[in-house]
């Protein structure tokens, strides 16, 4: 008789609890929710890939080529309806020629993605085409739009998970950019 009571009761103190640790955390300053931006690749060697190009898919994108210099990674789809509101800013990024932006289309179908280049415009150096998503699954990409700042010495510097904006832009990749790249 008494289990019915207070199994119950357990339940709800353990729940109370997690639910106050959860409180305290995000008022004290110890939680920060762009925190699931992060990557542990940060200050490590990007993934190495070498993939078909959307755009030629006779020909390959290879990230050896970039080596030497800082690039881009800008992860999206067409299925991506964020991907499509960062667009716009992309393109205007890339008229700056301030540093080469790669594509990963990730997850998608060949065909949507060379219609919507096409009647869009190209922001990309050049896109790889990630159908399997492996190359995307070493970035430890979660969800698209997701944009990488890799380094002159192919170290990943720089995350953002969500659509790019030019204030981010300025504020995150142009700083670090302009600062060696330095975290």
């Amino acid at each position: 008789m008494k289990w019915r009571f207070i199994a119950p009761a357990a339940v709800f103190a353990a729940l109370f609890a997690v639910f106050a640790l959860m409180l305290y955390r995000t008022h004290s300053g110890n939680y920060n929710p762009r925190d699931i931006g992060t990557s542990p690749l940060l200050g490590k060697p990007a993934p190495q890939f070498s993939l078909a190009q959307v755009e030629n898919i006779g020909k390959t994108i290879d990230t050896r080529s970039f080596a030497g210099k800082p690039y881009v990674v800008n992860v999206w789809a067409t299925w991506c309806a964020e991907c499509r509101a960062e667009h716009d800013t992309l393109l205007a990024i890339a008229r700056q020629k301030f540093v080469p932006i790669v594509g990963l289309d990730w997850n998608d179908d060949l065909s949507q993605a060379q219609r919507w280049l096409g009647a869009l415009g190209n922001p990309y150096v050049a896109t790889g085409f990630d159908v399997n998503g492996k190359v995307a699954i070493d970035f430890g990409v979660f969800g698209a739009p997701e944009t990488f700042l890799i380094d002159a010495a192919g170290l990943v510097q720089y995350k953002y998970a969500g659509p790019m904006t030019m204030a981010v832009w300025q504020r995150e990749f142009v700083a670090r950019i302009q600062n060696g790249n330095s975290p």
